[in-house]
């Protein structure tokens, strides 16, 4: 065959992600054959992942996938070295394809999961599907979290995939947009739990010890009592702005949430919100 032009390299590139004198240096082995080089390309890198293993992925997205119609949905934070390849093409439908894994087969961890027959491969093994492009990206890629909610859902995840939400409620919303709208309201002000019966009892007694210290501040020479109903008052306050069913509602603050989904015919049960904190290696 005569020359690997500049547009056959970079269709092969497109489709694997290797760098372009890689995919070169493929294609003119395999005589020009495209699957052929993106065969002998996953031959060459089937050990990528052992080579790989001492590198940060420090970098990655979030894979999100609901089935309205069973009622599950998953989640999952999968991690890679690099923002460039965090935004490929292959590594989105991955981070997709294990939550919707995870949403389906139900799995309690990361190793379950990739020790799992990959669902739309049944020959596979996920974490075989995972080293296929593990392969062509020539870096390290992690599940780092992953959850399964079960239930009336609804999902959103930011433009760039660095963050995603997962909610569960009672009840069939009158507005599909309405469990999205809540779900960009958990992802804009993180609370820290659904409803207050969700918080730890040693979590509010330690909100509540801080708040009577303000009060005991804020309020000397008064009454005990009036001391203690300071105290619950910032107890409160602090209810109000991390527990989701409390906090106003961003697109309403006429209303809390709760109020805002009772309103289109729901009841708040629970949500995830994964979000990827990337590290930076010092280099000094």
């Amino acid at each position: 065959m005569g020359t690997i032009s500049a547009a056959e390299v970079k269709k092969l590139r497109d489709r694997t992600g290797m760098q372009m004198g890689k995919c070169k240096e493929a294609l003119e082995k395999a005589n020009g054959d495209m699957e052929l080089a993106i065969e002998l390309i996953r031959k060459e890198n089937a050990g990528v992942n052992v080579k790989l293993a001492g590198r940060e992925a420090s970098e990655g997205r979030i894979g999100l996938f609901i089935d309205p119609a069973r009622g599950v949905g998953g989640l999952v934070e999968l991690r890679c070295e690099t923002a460039p390849v965090a935004k490929t093409d292959q590594f989105i439908q991955l981070a997709n394809d294990l939550a919707r894994q995870v949403a389906l087969q139900g799995p309690d961890s990361s190793d379950t999961l990739l020790d799992q027959t990959f669902i739309d491969t049944p020959g596979q093994t996920v974490r075989e599907r995972m080293s296929e492009v593990v392969g062509l990206m020539c870096e390290k890629m992690v599940i780092q979290r992953l959850a399964r909610l079960t239930g009336t859902l609804g999902g959103y995840v930011h433009h760039d995939g660095s963050l995603g939400v997962l909610l569960a409620v009672s009840g069939t919303p009158t507005d599909a947009q309405a469990l999205r709208d809540v779900c960009m309201h958990v992802a804009a002000l993180n609370p820290v739990a659904a409803v207050r019966e969700q918080i730890p009892q040693d979590k509010i007694d330690k909100e509540m010890e801080i708040a009577r210290a303000q009060a005991q501040e804020q309020g000397k020479g008064k009454p005990a009592n009036i001391i203690e109903k300071i105290a619950e008052g910032k107890l409160k306050t602090w209810l109000a702005q991390n527990v989701l069913s409390d906090q106003p509602f961003v697109k309403d603050d006429k209303k809390t949430v709760a109020e805002f989904l009772q309103q289109h015919g729901c009841t708040l049960l629970s949500f995830v919100r994964l979000k990827v904190e990337r590290t930076f290696t010092s280099c000094g």
